[in-house]
């Protein structure tokens, strides 16, 4: 993979804009908070804030953000986004309990599409095994993370005509024990399973460039990215 295709990332772009920012930083801000709110919602929600709470504090810290109200950490957050989003919400959320600015659900970040219709359904399925918010934050991001990079996948396939080829594929991703018998593939695509082994591998190789340009899209530093992939897996410890 030729790490020059990632030398502007979007969070270079939106620490490079500084507080006043461009349309395109508002742009790639827009297009992070709108991709990785979710472990927001849950952190927030892990520390004991209600459903309805936990809707109102993460749409008026988004829009507070959007707004580069809460820029203050970016310079001490080492160029990650990850790091700068917790950072900048514990901050958020220690002056909300002394100022009452939340904003009512429906209003507020209208150019932000938040799913709340499955947030809470998320958060229940992921449970309470003890994790503190700050783990809970970091196994969500990752979660979200890898969702998205299948996503992309997916669509690269789509593109291509290949989704019923990627159906069959998919389950590969994280280990030959999530797919089925190389036989029954092969059969389903029509295919020698030595072939079926190849494209597996290929899956694989891309799946990795992607997850790699997924992360560095949140990074300033490129040579930071395999060290926020270690972090991430060990998310799921």
């Amino acid at each position: 993979m030729n790490d020059d295709r990632f030398a502007t990332t979007r969070w270079t772009m939106v620490m490079n804009a500084g507080r006043h920012g461009s349309a395109e930083a508002e742009t790639a801000l827009a297009a992070l908070c709108e991709t990785y709110w979710f472990p927001i919602y849950s952190f927030i929600r892990r520390h004991g804030r209600t459903k309805e709470d936990a809707e109102d504090l993460t749409q008026s810290f988004f829009a507070a953000l959007l707004d580069r109200q809460v820029f203050g950490q970016l310079d001490q957050e080492q160029g990650k986004f990850r790091a700068f989003l917790l950072a900048t919400v514990k901050n958020y959320l220690s002056n909300a309990r002394d100022k009452a600015h939340a904003l009512k659900r429906g209003g507020g970040i209208t150019h932000l599409s938040l799913d709340w219709q499955s947030a809470d359904s998320r958060f229940a399925i992921a449970g309470n095994d003890g994790r503190s918010p700050d783990q809970e934050f970091d196994r969500e991001w990752a979660l979200t993370l890898l969702a998205r990079v299948i996503s992309l996948l997916g669509d690269e396939f789509s593109r291509s005509g290949r989704a019923g080829e990627f159906g069959v594929l998919k389950g590969y991703l994280t280990g030959a024990k999530d797919g089925m018998p190389y036989e029954d593939a092969a059969r389903l695509l029509d295919m020698e399973s030595g072939a079926v082994r190849v494209r597996i591998h290929r899956l694989r190789k891309r799946y990795r460039e992607l997850l790699k340009q997924e992360i560095s899209s949140t990074l300033a530093d490129l040579a930071m990215v395999d060290d926020e992939l270690s972090a991430l897996m060990r998310a799921f410890g």
